[in-house]
């Protein structure tokens, strides 16, 4: 059987399948949570990330508040 090229772009992108991918994308921080990625693929020391860390905590803390009271609002 013969594996599938990496140059076949048809194909699902892994990412696509990720929960976790897909949750953090609902939450509007996924530009943030890549900025972390990156720069923790750049420096390889979370120390030297925590802008990006704090800006992406941020971001999370406001989607969770929003739909906490986004949920008390149903009830």
């Amino acid at each position: 059987m013969e594996s599938p090229s990496p140059h076949d772009r048809s194909r699902k992108d892994a990412d696509e399948d990720d929960p976790v991918e897909q949750m953090i994308s609902r939450t509007g921080c996924a530009e943030l949570h890549y900025a972390v990625q990156e720069c923790m693929a750049e420096h390889q020391d979370w120390r030297k990330c925590q802008s990006q860390v704090q800006t992406f905590k941020d971001c999370m803390m406001s989607f969770q508040i929003s739909r906490k009271e986004q949920l008390m609002k149903q009830q």
